[in-house]
């Protein structure tokens, strides 16, 4: 029998903002001094995984799925979707901040998408802003203490943080939100940066505010997160208006284990750490800033979402014995695993502790499921796999920074042995 628990070889993305060791240490690679940012588990196509059962030879993940979508998927899963993986896991490592950003609604994905196949503009180009016709929803659980800005703050909050801060473009802003402070005001501020840095002057005028905000930081400001990220920010890319836009997004640390997800039109950026991401399977990202690459302020405008609030969280709730993650499936985890939903239908993961005390953990029993371990070794097993020989089951062994692809048709899926486990999946 050839099983078909698939092992992956995951697309390994090098910007320039990666860590240059929580992913070498991970995967067990030679520190070499270079970037590693992101670890995709997947079949997007901009980077799909290699698959292969034990011994057998390798092919594209998105291949496999597309030849026999049913197997793979599950006929829940195909209706919804099409015969493709609706879903992207990642792992992020994160040194430097990654670019002021917005992942699009699904309608303006299509539109966008379609508009620049109309003109013409070749897939894969730097100068595309969709390069998929997909929305990107995406969840964040950390690995390491993670920092990171998304969603704006109340206008009262902005208009206290830029206060006293000397700079046309900041007075400009901090008079919007005076004149409405409310959802519009955050509107007008955001758009007024986001045009400021085409001007001749911008660079010379954010100096002048950012050494405000450097000499509040080192007098003992009352906002020391917030000030300290506008010079930081302002030091990694120097002249950028994003990191006076910074002041207007909540400021969020995730320790590990915690979590947060970015809806679409949310603004956020990512500033330093590691964590397990998944996402709608995209590469739709609208960048505003803290970039060298494209920066498309109408089609980003037309996307944010300006509504004030915290950062929005997903549901999490730890998986105790006989509670089941999603619809489907049994666990008997002692609590160690937890669950994390959001108002998404496309993905879910379970993350945690999986110890050899536990016995077997049984997790979601049909779709497709990505399992990764970032330590210790587990032993995936599918006892209900129909296989036509009584008793008979499907195995594979994972170790730190491997992961496997569980096809529907292998059914029940069990994990076993010690480590921290991710299970990606489709609720």
């Amino acid at each position: 029998m050839t099983s078909p628990i698939l092992h992956l070889t995951p697309t390994l993305q090098s910007y320039d903002w990666g860590s240059r060791s929580a992913l070498h240490s991970l995967l067990g690679l030679e520190q070499d001094g270079g970037p590693l940012a992101e670890m995709w588990m997947g079949a997007h196509p901009k980077g799909p995984s290699s698959a292969s059962a034990d011994g057998g030879p390798s092919a594209s993940l998105a291949d496999l799925i597309h030849a026999d979508p049913v197997a793979m998927l599950g006929q829940r899963v195909l209706d919804e979707y099409g015969p493709r993986l609706p879903y992207l896991l990642k792992v992020l490592a994160a040194d430097r901040a990654l670019s002021l950003q917005v992942h699009p609604q699904p309608h303006r994905a299509r539109a966008g998408f379609n508009r620049e196949n109309r003109a013409g503009i070749p897939r894969g180009s730097a100068e595309r802003s969709f390069h998929d016709d997909q929305h990107k929803p995406e969840m964040v659980v950390a690995i390491s203490r993670f920092e990171g800005l998304s969603g704006f703050r109340r206008p009262a909050r902005v208009l206290e943080l830029l206060d006293g801060l000397r700079g046309d473009l900041v007075a400009r802003m901090r008079a919007a939100l005076a004149a409405r402070p409310s959802a519009a005001g955050l509107q007008e501020a955001f758009t007024l940066a986001l045009h400021a840095r085409t001007l001749p002057d911008v660079a010379a005028d954010l100096a002048v505010t950012v050494a405000d905000v450097a000499a509040r930081l080192g007098a003992g400001t009352t906002s020391p997160r917030a000030d300290a990220t506008v010079v930081s920010l302002a030091e990694q890319h120097p002249g950028d208006p994003g990191a006076i836009v910074s002041m207007m997004l909540n400021r969020v640390t995730l320790e590990p284990g915690e979590s947060m997800f970015v809806p679409a039109g949310h603004v956020h950026a990512y500033l330093s750490g590691c964590a397990v991401e998944v996402m709608s399977s995209s590469d739709n990202v609208l960048r505003a800033g803290l970039t060298t690459k494209r920066v498309d302020v109408e089609a980003l405008l037309a996307c944010v979402a300006y509504a004030p609030g915290p950062a929005a969280r997903p549901r999490v709730r730890r998986l105790g014995a006989g509670t089941a993650p999603g619809r489907r499936g049994t666990l008997a985890a002692g609590g160690r695993l937890q669950e994390y939903r959001a108002a998404i239908p496309e993905f879910a993961l379970v993350m945690g502790e999986v110890t050899v005390g536990d016995g077997s953990v049984a997790v979601p029993a049909d779709g497709p499921r990505i399992v990764l371990v970032l330590d210790g070794q587990i032993e995936v097993e599918c006892p209900a796999a129909g296989s036509g020989t009584p008793g008979e089951s499907l195995q594979a062994v994972v170790r730190a920074g491997e992961s496997v692809f569980v096809p529907h048709a292998a059914g029940t899926l069990a994990l076993r042995g010690s480590g921290r486990t991710v299970v990606a999946y489709v609720p």
